[in-house]
């Protein structure tokens, strides 16, 4: 003898809803795994071609000023993980930290801000944050604005605007 069992319409309900949220985790765990992929391939890469766009721009800065020793702005690369650190003596001087973090996908940024009239100095952190396009190509999107970086040449304009003139945006 067979029993036939009617499912009650909100029980339906409830399990199409079960399974739209578990296609959502799915695709975001698919997502995450291909920024992880990106990040892993492309990370390092980007954080070089950064480095050599701030390096070349604050080269650039400098030549525009050759005989002022207020605008000589150094990059300090010498850290391992791509970090680096870029200082302008000026008054008032100002220095950026760029500390990569590939495997958390961000990168830490940290400009200081030293005041000439015997006041603490002030930190500005923020984070940038690897991104993908949707197609496959690794950006750098600002967290706080979400402004997003297609180039190491527009990071390096974004990042060096504030160490040029030591004020913050």
């Amino acid at each position: 003898m067979s029993s036939v069992v009617v499912i009650a319409d909100w029980i339906k309900r409830v399990a199409d809803d079960e399974r739209k949220r578990d296609a959502m985790r799915l695709a975001e765990a698919e997502e995450v795994a291909r920024k992880a992929d990106l990040v892993r391939l492309h990370g390092r890469r980007l954080v070089d071609e950064l480095q050599a766009a701030i390096r070349r721009d604050v080269e650039s800065f400098r030549n525009e000023f050759p005989d002022d020793p207020a605008r000589n702005i150094v990059v300090d690369a010498t850290q391992a993980d791509g970090g680096f650190v870029v200082r302008n003596p000026g008054s008032p001087p100002v220095s950026l930290t760029v500390e990569p973090r590939l495997e958390a996908a961000t990168l830490g940024c940290c400009y200081r801000f030293t005041s000439t009239g015997g006041l603490p100095p002030r930190d500005d952190r923020f984070e940038l944050v690897f991104a993908g396009d949707g197609g496959g190509v690794l950006q750098v999107k600002h967290q706080g604005t979400w402004r997003v970086f297609a180039t190491a040449d527009a990071l390096s304009e974004f990042l060096l605007v504030p160490v040029f003139t030591g004020r913050p945006r």
